[in-house]
């Protein structure tokens, strides 16, 4: 006799717990989604918790030093022009002029 949803739902559990899995949640930003979902049509990779999964083993793999690229928070670098930095400096100077601030 086939077994019901509810005893398929213990029995997967049971394994899931016997092999220590433990599901992981994280909240991601459109702009993130959209460069896993790029990765993963770049590789053919259908779900997500194997293209994270890969990530992760695959980044370990590199080691320490390898891997700490693919892990470094990106930075983004201000430059101001020497224009926008000169009429920064003008417009300050010409609002401490009309208010000191004393």
């Amino acid at each position: 006799m086939p077994q019901s949803q509810q005893e398929r739902d213990a029995k997967a559990e049971a394994k899931r717990k016997a092999l220590g899995e433990e599901e992981l949640r994280h909240r991601v930003r459109p702009g993130t989604k959209a460069k896993l979902a790029e990765l993963m049509a770049w590789h053919g990779i259908t779900e997500q918790a194997e293209a994270v999964q890969l990530l992760i083993l695959n980044a370990h793999a590199l080691g320490p030093e390898a891997s700490a690229t693919a892990l470094a928070l990106p930075r983004h670098e201000i430059q101001l022009s020497e224009n926008v930095a000169r009429r920064f400096i003008e417009e300050s100077e010409r609002e401490l002029r009309r208010d000191p601030g004393g």
